[in-house]
């Protein structure tokens, strides 16, 4: 994923880091203003920002960093992601107090976090079996009671709990999962990396009309581990 340039954060606490790391979300929206369609996020989705501890969900070795407004690695070849893709991504979805939203790649659970403090519930899918374990245990710990981890391939969504008022897929993708499409409610918004994961990728919005059909808008250029899986 692209970058922002990051603060030094060395000697601040928590709280002063947190705070930085919203300046520098709220920077680089105003430098993609004309991408997004928009120089500032939905307000929610920044005070959603501004709680969640970011730190509890990277390791140890780190969490100095945690606030650096850029992925970080957290194991098993994965990343939490760029906290600016994070808020964006969110953003896009556009859901309501009510809505009831699909997470795929539940990597460290804090993207599913962010959502929570939003939507009504979250149900949260990992494909790699010990980060799932651990996301589901941190979440718990912190709190999320409105959040359902389970491992499994994210590819075929979480149909016992469809439709959703909106889908996440953090993990790049060639085509459009079907199953996710199919579980996708009317009216609802797919967001997810599109393009080969070893070369370019689009971040791209889809929205489901109520006919079914899906009108599709590129946003941003990004930079994502690709969606794994027996598919």
């Amino acid at each position: 994923m692209a970058t922002a340039a990051c603060a030094q954060t060395t000697g601040a606490g928590p709280g002063e880091r947190r705070a930085e790391m919203i300046r520098e979300i709220e920077a680089d929206v105003r430098a993609t203003r004309r991408e997004i369609g928009k120089s500032q996020l939905d307000p929610r989705v920044m005070a959603a920002m501004a709680r969640v501890p970011r730190h509890e969900f990277v390791p140890a070795g780190v969490r100095d960093r945690a606030y650096e407004n850029r992925p970080l690695p957290i194991g098993e070849g994965q990343t939490i992601s760029q906290p600016y893709i994070v808020a964006l991504m969110t953003d896009l979805l556009e859901l309501g107090e009510d809505a009831v939203v699909l997470d795929v790649g539940t990597g460290s659970g804090y993207q599913a976090a962010i959502l929570a403090e939003i939507a009504a519930r979250v149900y949260s899918i990992e494909i790699v079996a010990e980060l799932g374990h651990q996301a589901r245990a941190r979440l718990e710990r912190l709190g999320y009671d409105n959040v359902e981890v389970r491992v499994g391939d994210g590819f075929y969504g979480w149909p016992e709990k469809a439709p959703f008022d909106g889908i996440l897929v953090a993990a790049a993708v060639d085509e459009v999962p079907q199953p996710l499409i199919d579980q996708l409610a009317a009216g609802g918004r797919l967001i997810l990396p599109q393009g080969d994961p070893a070369r370019s990728q689009e971040l791209v919005v889809l929205e489901k009309a109520a006919d079914g059909e899906l009108v599709r808008r590129s946003i941003i250029p990004v930079r994502f581990v690709p969606l794994t899986g027996e598919h």
